[in-house]
């Protein structure tokens, strides 16, 4: 297996995602709620990243707002090279298409498709032909142990198998940048770390960062820091010297 150095978010290594300052609340006026209160984040290309805190401490609206989901309210984005709240919606939509994958708690897979159907609608999405988006996807599903598996429908399939979909999506497209929700907590503790050390062996590159919010601490192991967030702020930024990094 190829050795990857890992290197935290600093100077020597290519910031995937640079966040200063950033603010986001919903409602108006008096009942305005105050969400993310000055968000300060490094992400370098080629690490994982675990955002993790307690429920309402703002993760999965930072997430939202990292993907160009949700606009903030102040502060600096950039995303990949690019300023995020700069981008108009059009482009916002583009820059998702392009450039990030989605790995969600609830697998978001559409019933009526099949595990390759599933697997391939982000290259269909971005207009790739349907025989080519399915054969793609189909070489992802052999990739994360679900050849024998294409045809089938997600109701026919285990958690952890409809999981291996999920993951399957959100690395068709090769995208650079892989957002996690939750991604274990809808599984036992050992189909949680079998989606982990997927997610580690064939999504983690020097190319590519990886940001997952989550509560599940079985799975902080995976990470290269654990950014700890609490109250609408990144409270401390911890290097993981026990990760793997092979």
């Amino acid at each position: 297996m190829t050795t990857v150095k890992r290197t935290q978010a600093n100077g020597d290594t290519p910031a995937a995602v640079r966040v200063r300052g950033v603010y986001k609340g919903f409602g108006e006026g008096q009942t305005r709620i105050p969400v993310l209160k000055g968000v300060d984040l490094d992400v370098a290309l080629g690490e994982i990243l675990l955002l993790a805190g307690p429920s309402g401490s703002g993760k999965t609206t930072l997430l939202s707002v990292i993907a160009g989901i949700l606009d903030s309210d102040g502060g600096t984005l950039n995303v990949l090279g690019s300023s995020i709240p700069e981008l108009s919606p059009d482009a916002k939509t583009r820059f998702r298409k392009q450039n990030l994958g989605f790995i969600f708690q609830q697998y978001n897979l559409l019933p009526p498709l099949t595990a390759a159907e599933n697997a391939a609608v982000p290259l269909i999405i971005r207009g790739l032909p349907r025989s080519q988006a399915i054969a793609r996807a189909t070489e992802v599903l052999h990739e994360v142990g679900l050849g024998d598996r294409i045809d089938f429908l997600p109701a026919k399939l285990s958690g952890g198998q409809q999981q291996r979909i999920a993951i399957a999506r959100a690395l068709v497209g090769e995208p650079r940048l892989i957002l996690c929700d939750e991604p274990t907590a809808n599984l036992d503790g050992e189909s949680g770390r079998k989606a982990m050390e997927l997610l580690r062996r064939i999504g983690n590159r020097p190319d590519r960062a990886m940001i997952v919010v989550t509560h599940d601490s079985r799975i902080f192991e995976f990470a290269d820091r654990i950014a700890h967030m609490e109250d609408g702020r990144i409270e401390h930024v911890k290097q993981n010297h026990g990760r793997d990094h092979s």
